[in-house]
């Protein structure tokens, strides 16, 4: 029986390209647990949903604004405006907010 934050976990691989070490790395989860939701066999709890509901918030954002097959590229990146930290690192510290701030630059008009 999929939950809605299992189904989430599919979603966000699909729209976003992310593998399940990606999405392991951001809610802190291991990627056997990841694969699990995938499958459908468990859900995120706790801290675990709650960094796949900003990863999901962030992918959502990103796929309006970059090619979709780009995301998983730009989430393992040093982005300067986060200090060189990669948003999957940043996403898993539970700094969601500074990584938002971030593709809020993106998706003003006249960004590159």
């Amino acid at each position: 029986m999929a939950t809605a934050f299992a189904s989430e976990a599919a979603r966000v691989k699909e729209i976003g390209h992310l593998a399940v070490p990606d999405i392991a790395r951001a809610t802190g989860a291991n990627e056997t647990t990841v694969r699990a939701w995938l499958r459908d066999a468990r859900s995120p709890s706790g801290k675990h949903a709650e960094r796949l509901a900003e990863l999901s918030s962030i992918v959502e954002r990103l796929v309006r604004v970059l090619q979709p097959t780009y995301v998983p590229v730009w989430m393992r990146k040093p982005i300067p405006l986060l200090d060189d930290d990669k948003p999957l690192d940043v996403i898993a510290t539970g700094e969601y907010r500074r990584v938002s701030r971030v593709v809020a630059g993106l998706e003003s008009p006249g960004a590159a």
